[in-house]
């Protein structure tokens, strides 16, 4: 019989830039967390700009805490901070379109 304690989990860690993605595999014991999980596949080495009091962290596109125990195959994902407020963004798209179809009413 095979003890829980002794059984493995295999989860990915990704992190996106623009122009490059990395998804690093790693094999953590049961009860593993989040943390544990990011700090072993050593991507806070590779990137240093990742800080985990700043980066949002999530599974499979939920954001979750650094604490949040894992399951076999989990996709830990850490986000880059957002450049642009994607409510602004649309909102100035909006405002520019409604001033080009008035100009070209005239």
């Amino acid at each position: 019989m095979v003890n829980a304690k002794d059984t493995w989990l295999q989860v990915e860690v990704a992190y996106a830039l623009p122009t490059q993605q990395v998804i690093i595999p790693v094999r953590l014991k049961q009860a593993s967390t989040i943390e544990d999980a990011i700090i072993a596949s050593g991507i806070l080495e590779q990137f240093t700009e990742i800080d985990l009091k700043v980066n949002k962290i999530g599974i499979f596109s939920k954001v979750k805490k650094l604490n949040t125990p894992l399951r076999d195959q989990d996709r830990i994902e850490i986000y880059r901070k957002l450049i642009a407020d994607p409510k602004a963004v649309r909102k100035k798209r909006a405002a520019e379109g409604k001033a080009m179809r008035k100009g070209s009413a005239n």
